[in-house]
């Protein structure tokens, strides 16, 4: 067995675990086996292929159980480097276990836009931990409400899905002064999406 086999193999295992209950071991091992070739052309780090299949099964698992109550929020921009990024840093801190957020790209960067990491580094909030990755049909699927950020066109579309569209300027490429105020937009974006969801949020900044 290879290193990048039994690399997948121990992520199965370790996904079969978490969702044995749910889905059968082959739809598991595919998943893993998809979202690892995802990331495989970007010569990624395996476990980022781990946490991808982990994201997918559990969106699989809201689209088969409408009893799920968390509302869920699906970011996306075009590269999943900066606005995506920061919205989702921000629904994350602000919702807390009230509700659930996940961000993709029509075309996923290489890594997040480090002005965009210092910007909201600034305001109390890691987003060193993600990175940018892929939408799925089932991500999609599994969202209450999905919010593009420039990605046009190359944005998935279901019909009867709930959209808005945020104009905000890129990122990418600027530096961290013409971020701040990219930021500080989203802030109050999702500050009000969060109060139509109905999700009580916490205080960030006096």
């Amino acid at each position: 067995m290879t290193d990048e086999q039994h690399t997948l193999s121990a992520a199965a295992a370790r996904l079969q675990r978490e969702f044995g209950d749910t889905f059968g071991a082959q739809i598991i091992e595919d998943v893993v086996q998809s979202s690892y070739d995802r990331f495989a052309e970007h010569s990624a780090p395996a476990e980022l292929a781990e946490r991808f299949a982990r994201q997918r099964l559990t969106a699989l698992a809201r689209v088969e159980d409408s009893g799920v109550a968390k509302p869920t929020v699906l970011f996306l921009c075009t590269h999943n480097a900066g606005r995506s990024q920061m919205a989702l840093g921000y629904f994350t801190h602000l919702a807390g276990e009230h509700a659930v957020a996940w961000s993709g790209g029509s075309t996923p960067g290489a890594e997040i836009n480090p002005a965009a990491v210092q910007a909201m580094a600034e305001v109390g909030i890691d987003i060193t931990g993600e990175y940018p990755k892929p939408w799925t049909d089932e991500i999609v699927q599994a969202a209450d409400v999905v919010v593009t950020m420039g990605c046009g066109d190359t944005c998935p579309y279901f019909p009867g899905k709930r959209y808005e569209n945020w104009e905000l300027p890129d990122p990418a490429g600027q530096g961290v002064e013409a971020v701040r105020p990219i930021r500080d937009d989203i802030e109050q974006r999702v500050r009000a999406l969060l109060a139509e969801l109905g999700v009580t949020v916490a205080g960030l900044r006096a």
